[in-house]
């Protein structure tokens, strides 16, 4: 492939990666508009109407990776966990983590919302996009950047919120790769501890190697979380009032 085919599609990919997460920002302004998040909703409700509102919208049939809906102490509970369903309370904190497939190409995207007032429960809310905006502008600042190195200042702006980071790795490539596992080499493919290639790379067939960002905030003292996601190396989703 010569140069200018490669970079022809690296833009295309760019492009159609970033179309797909605008479409993912519209599913989540419905979610919010058309209050499917809840109290007395249970999580796997909650989760079904946000896929089904997604087909409705969208036409999206597939989702790359399981939905989550989680609230309350399932909060605390990262990706691969699998806690039992819950029915949304009054005052809960709740977070989406969808990857809806649109047009082929995949979104990963992730927001929290909270219900009621409770200043710790908005003070966490507000932190994820703060945290995901401090370290993608050290993404940016460190050409040569690491998983590993991105993983570790993640780790450390998390503290400065005064809450502790929530899971294994702080997010992974976006494309066709198995995500289901961090076993041997496939930690290449995380931000997490280990993975020490530079993260600006080609893949093994090729092609330039995009990035999602995951934040995921926790304190366990309290019993809650909450999970911020969405591009890295693209450029930034626009975030209604109501998911800051």
């Amino acid at each position: 492939m010569t140069e200018a085919a490669v970079s022809k599609t690296d833009a295309e990919r760019a492009e159609r990666l970033l179309a797909a997460q605008a479409q993912a920002v519209e599913l989540f302004a419905a979610v919010t508009a058309r209050e499917v998040i809840t109290p007395g909703t249970r999580e796997s409700v909650a989760s079904d109407a946000i896929r089904d509102l997604a087909a409705e919208l969208f036409g999206v049939s597939r989702f790359w990776h399981k939905r989550i809906v989680r609230a309350g102490v399932n909060t605390l509970e990262p990706y691969r966990q699998n806690p039992p369903d819950r029915v949304i309370g009054a005052d809960d904190i709740v977070f989406c983590d969808f990857g809806p497939i649109f047009q082929e190409w995949e979104a990963d995207f992730g927001r929290t919302y909270v219900l009621g007032s409770d200043p710790v429960k908005l003070g966490l809310r507000d932190a994820l996009p703060m945290v995901f905006d401090q370290a993608r502008d050290f993404f940016l600042a460190q050409p040569d950047v690491t998983g590993e190195q991105l993983f570790e200042q993640v780790l450390r702006l998390a503290a400065t919120t005064g809450f502790e980071f929530g899971n294994t790795h702080a997010g992974h490539l976006v494309g066709e790769f198995p995500h289901e596992k961090i076993i041997g080499d496939e930690l290449e493919f995380y931000i997490a501890a280990g993975s020490d290639r530079p993260m600006r790379r080609r893949d093994r067939t090729g092609q330039l190697c995009h990035w999602i960002l995951e934040i995921h905030l926790v304190d366990r003292e309290l019993g809650i979380g909450g999970f911020y996601e969405e591009l890295l190396d693209l450029g930034p989703a626009t975030r209604p009032a109501s998911a800051r």
